[in-house]
């Protein structure tokens, strides 16, 4: 069978729809089947082009058997509404022009957000004369409603507009959570043609290993409680939270956060941290995949937070995969779904998003409770091997593929 995707993000970049699309696709080529994923030069979220890489019309190279096109578009900065939509619509326009040149495909697969991107499929795949199948790791426009990026309303209903369309035309929808799937089917898609595949994590790379000793005095948080947040940092995340946790934990110098990443928020809370004197708060910036079980080594808690938004309670942020598959507890600030799956699993503390005194309590708590510190840690592994191993998730997502085709 031959699969083309769609994806705006891919390797080397380190977000999580990169990594989705390739570990599912490298399963695919495992199981035979040839795979061809097109999408941007990296550039998230800096806005410039990496290290090895041009933003050239057509540039291509083989990623563990994944026949990877990366074409022109205009690329910028994860910040600015304007200059990132204009990136996405470009980036759509390109997949339409340079359909015709594309392996012959047997199944278009698009994934959105960005929407302009799953959107993208419906042209691709009628050019291609393929089945089409929209992928939804984020409700869009809702998710750029909710924290503000836009208001004008003439806008919003025709955006709405487009989100009906794509889920009407989609030959099926793989949503990543069960509350997009309610959303999705509320607005007439039948059900049966919406099946959810979550994230999951690639239990060969992240490990239970030793702490990382030689990262943790590079980066000076050797013999310090770490509380870690690696992700982006962007409106979403309410990651001030942090550091109103991190003024009331002063007089807490064995307690450090570390926090790991790029994004549209990252100046303006370095320049908080610095101007707040937080001695107690390590920035790093985005660091390669191959750096992550790296991080989780010298990370005791896992912070993972949202702002309070009932959009929120939609999704699983897939960082609560790796922290558990490296058996780090979680502290999270997120309500609904993820929420539900952390108290099942059993595998961390439940705060109130953007409560930063919650916050610095379950860290304190973590710190010197350390039955339930080793309880918390014990389980993670074991529940993700179960629920959900990557590998498995690729396997389900591909009996989708092939019923589809057939």
């Amino acid at each position: 069978m031959n699969i083309l995707f769609l994806s705006h993000y891919f390797p080397p970049e380190v977000n999580a729809p990169a990594t989705r699309t390739y570990e599912h696709c490298k399963r695919w080529v495992e199981q035979g089947h040839s795979v061809t994923v097109v999408s941007c030069v990296p550039h998230h979220p800096m806005g410039e082009a990496y290290s090895g890489y041009k933003n050239k019309w057509w540039f291509e190279e083989n990623k563990d058997g994944i026949r990877a096109i990366k074409i022109k578009t205009y690329i910028t900065a994860n910040e600015g509404f304007l200059k990132r939509t204009l990136n996405y619509v470009i980036y759509m326009l390109m997949t339409i022009l340079t359909a015709p040149f594309l392996p012959k495909s047997d199944m278009v697969i698009s994934t959105s957000p960005q929407f302009f991107n799953g959107l993208a499929g419906y042209f691709v795949s009628r050019i291609k004369r393929a089945a089409w199948l929209l992928e939804i790791r984020d409700l869009w426009p809702e998710s750029i409603l909710a924290v503000g990026a836009i208001k004008n309303r003439a806008i919003i209903g025709f955006l709405e507009c487009l989100e009906r369309f794509a889920y009407h035309k989609a030959n099926a929808i793989v949503p990543v959570t069960q509350a997009f799937k309610a959303h999705i089917v509320n607005l007439g898609v039948p059900e049966e043609k919406v099946s959810v595949i979550r994230n999951g994590v690639n239990l060969a790379l992240f490990e239970t290993v030793t702490k990382n000793t030689i990262l943790a005095n590079e980066w000076g948080i050797n013999d310090k409680f770490v509380a870690a947040y690696v992700g982006t940092h962007g409106m979403a995340h309410g990651l001030d939270t942090i550091l109103a946790a991190a003024e009331r934990l002063r007089d807490n110098p064995d307690i450090v956060f570390l926090m790991v990443g790029d994004g549209s928020e990252r100046a303006r809370l370095t320049q908080a941290v610095n101007d707040r004197q937080l001695t107690n708060v390590v920035m790093q910036r985005q660091q390669p995949k191959a750096m992550m079980p790296k991080i989780w080594s010298i990370t005791d808690v896992s912070l993972v937070l949202l702002k309070r938004l009932d959009l929120f309670k939609t999704v699983i942020p897939s960082k609560i995969f790796e922290s558990m598959a490296m058996s780090v507890p979680i502290v999270l600030g997120v309500e609904g779904e993820v929420k539900a799956i952390i108290e099942q699993a059993q595998t961390g503390l439940c705060i109130e998003p953007e409560s930063a005194e919650q916050l610095a309590n379950a860290l304190l708590e973590l710190k010197e409770d350390r039955a339930l510190y080793t309880q918390l840690s014990a389980r993670g592994r074991p529940y993700v091997s179960s629920e959900f191993d990557r590998k498995v998730l690729a396997d389900q997502y591909l009996k989708i593929i092939e019923k589809l085709v057939a």
